[in-house]
C-alpha cells in the first residue's frame, strides 16, 4: 500500500433519529465528505476495519447497543479509531467518561453542524496520520537482509542492491563513489556481510585520519627494533582483515608515497612488515571509496593514475538523498526506529506535513544529515516544518497581532504547497489534511490562486 494513497475519508455515521442523522449528513457532505450512515450501531461495526480511512460518529442513546457501546467493540478491531460522540445534556458524564476511555471527542447537543465538521476535520487528521505511520512501519517490518541494510525503494536503490547482490558472492575489488554522508561504510559492510567473507573481518581504514608519521605502520605493521619505539612486534591492519574485507575510506587523502606501497599490496596479496624483507601472504577483499572524482585528481597529479586504473573496475554509485527524495518517508521511519533503541525513547508520531518538509530539502550531508534530524525528533528538539516566506506576509509573521502571524503564516504553508503541486488542488488539500472547500475559502481569503507560487 502506497502511504501516499490514503486519501478517501469516509464519516461513519449512526443515529436512530431519522431526521437528526438526516441533518448531519447533509452537513458532512456539504463540507465535501463521504457519509454512510445508519439508524443501527451493529450495521456501522460491519465497515470498520484496521485499515478503514475515517471517523465514527455516533448518538450515545441507542436501543440495542448504545454509542458507547458501539465505540468498545469498535476499539476491538482497532484501538486507534478516532470516534466522536453525540449526547444530549443528561449524557454529559458518560461521554466524559467515554473520553476517558478513548473517544475523540464528544458534540452536546444541539449544536452547528459546522462544529462537528470542525471536530471531524481534525479526527481525520488524526486518522490519517495513524493509518500513514502504520503502512511505513509495516513496510519496514517487511524488509530483510539487504533491504534492511539499503533502505529505500526508488529505482536507484534497487539498483544499487542488485549490484551489491550480484558483487557480494565475488571477491572483486570495489570502488564506491558517494558524496559526504551518502553511506559508503554501510554499502562497504553489505558487500561484506553479504558475501562469503562474512565470518572475517571488516576492517575500516579512514585513510585521512590516519597520522601522517605513522600511517605506515598502521597498515603494513612492524618487527621489534623497526624504528625508535617499536619495543615489539606489531600486526597492521592489512595483515588483521586477513580472511575478511578491508574497507579503505576516503583512499583520495592517501599520500602519494603510500599509494605506491598500496598498488603492489592489490597487486601482489602480500605485505611486507617495517623492518622486515619477508612477505606475508594475504587473503583479502579490498572495498574503496572516494567522494572525489579519482580521475579528475590523477590528471591534477594528487592520485596515483596507475592506482586509479586499478581500482576503476568495479564501481558503486551511491545516489545523493536529493535525487532519490521519495525514499525520505520510510528511510526517516527507519532512522528514527533507530534513535529509539539509542534513547529509549518513544518516536512521536510522524505527520506528512513534516514528511513533505523533508522532502523540500536539498541535504547535503545526505543520509548522515537525516539521521541527525532523526535523531533531534525523537528528543523532540525537532518540530513541525517551518516553511519560512519573504516579503509581506513574511514580515507579518514576525509583527503584528498574534492572529495577523498566524493567518501569515498559514497563507505561507498554502502558498509554498500550491507551489510544490504546480498549483494542482488535490494534492494540496491531501497534503495539507483539509477539504477541498476548506482550502478554496482559505485561498480566497488570502488572495491566492491555483498558480500562486510562494513570494
Amino acid at each position: 500500500m502506497d502511504v501516499w494513497a490514503i486519501d478517501k475519508a469516509t464519516i461513519l455515521l449512526v443515529d436512530d433519529d431519522e431526521d437528526m442523522r438526516e441533518a448531519l449528513v447533509e452537513g458532512l457532505e456539504l463540507a465535501d465528505y463521504h457519509v454512510v450512515s445508519f439508524s443501527r450501531a451493529e450495521e456501522a461495526l460491519e465497515h470498520i476495519t484496521h485499515e478503514f480511512f475515517g471517523v465514527l460518529v455516533s448518538d450515545i442513546r441507542m436501543p440495542k447497543m448504545g454509542g458507547f457501546e458501539l465505540m468498545k467493540a469498535a476499539f476491538e478491531i482497532d484501538s486507534a479509531l478516532p470516534v466522536v460522540l453525540i449526547t444530549g445534556h443528561g449524557d454529559v458524564p458518560l461521554a466524559v467518561e467515554a473520553m476517558r476511555a478513548g473517544a475523540y471527542d464528544f458534540k452536546e447537543k444541539p449544536f452547528p453542524v459546522s462544529g462537528l465538521v470542525a471536530v471531524v476535520e481534525r479526527a481525520l487528521e488524526k486518522r490519517r496520520l495513524t493509518l500513514e505511520n502504520r503502512v511505513l512501519r509495516e513496510e519496514l517490518g517487511k524488509l530483510s537482509g539487504l533491504e534492511e541494510r539499503i533502505v529505500g525503494k526508488s529505482p536507484a536503490m534497487e539498483g544499487l542492491r542488485n549490484m551489491i547482490t550480484a558483487l557480494s558472492g565475488t571477491d572483486a575489488d570495489v570502488l564506491i563513489l558517494g558524496e559526504t554522508g551518502s553511506g559508503k561504510e554501510v554499502v562497504a559492510r553489505a558487500l561484506h556481510e553479504e558475501g562469503p567473507r562474512k565470518d572475517g573481518p571488516f576492517v575500516a581504514i579512514n585513510c585521512g585520519a590516519l597520522p601522517a608519521d605513522i600511517i605506515e605502520s598502521e597498515l603494513f605493521g612492524h618487527e621489534k627494533g623497526a624504528f625508535t619505539g617499536a619495543s615489539g612486534q606489531r600486526i597492521g591492519k592489512l595483515e588483521h582483515a586477513h580472511k575478511g574485507t578491508v574497507f579503505l575510506d576516503e583512499i583520495e587523502s592517501m599520500p602519494l608515497d603510500l599509494q605506491v606501497k598500496l598498488l603492489r599490496v592489490f597487486e601482489t596479496r602480500s605485505i611486507e612488515r617495517l623492518g622486515s624483507n619477508k612477505a606475508v601472504p594475504l587473503d583479502l577483499r579490498f572495498v574503496a571509496a572516494t567522494k572525489e572524482d579519482l580521475e579528475a585528481a590523477s590528471n591534477e597529479g594528487r592520485f596515483r593514475k596507475d592506482l586509479f586504473y586499478r581500482l576503476n573496475v568495479i564501481t558503486l554509485a551511491i545516489p545523493p538523498l536529493r535525487e532519490r527524495l521519495e525514499d525520505i518517508p520510510v528511510l526517516f521511519h527507519y532512522l528514527t526506529r533507530g534513535a529509539r533503541a539509542r534513547y529509549r525513547k518513544e518516536v512521536p508520531e510522524i505527520s506528512r506535513g513534516f514528511l513533505g518538509d523533508l522532502m523540500q530539502r536539498d541535504w547535503p550531508g545526505n543520509v548522515r544529515e537525516l539521521r541527525n534530524v532523526a535523531d533531534r525528533f525523537v528528543l523532540g528538539l525537532e518540530g513541525q516544518p517551518k516553511l519560512a516566506g519573504s516579503g509581506a506576509s513574511s514580515a507579518a509573521m514576525h509583527s503584528g497581532t498574534l492572529a495577523e502571524r498566524v493567518s501569515a503564516f498559514e497563507r505561507d504553508i498554502i502558498s509554498a504547497e500550491l507551489e510544490r503541486n504546480e498549483g494542482k488542488i488535490k494534492p494540496t488539500y491531501e497534503a495539507l489534511s483539509v477539504s477541498r472547500k476548506a482550502l478554496y475559502e482559505k485561498m480566497k481569503k488570502y488572495g491566492l490562486s491555483k498558480d500562486e507560487a510562494a513570494d
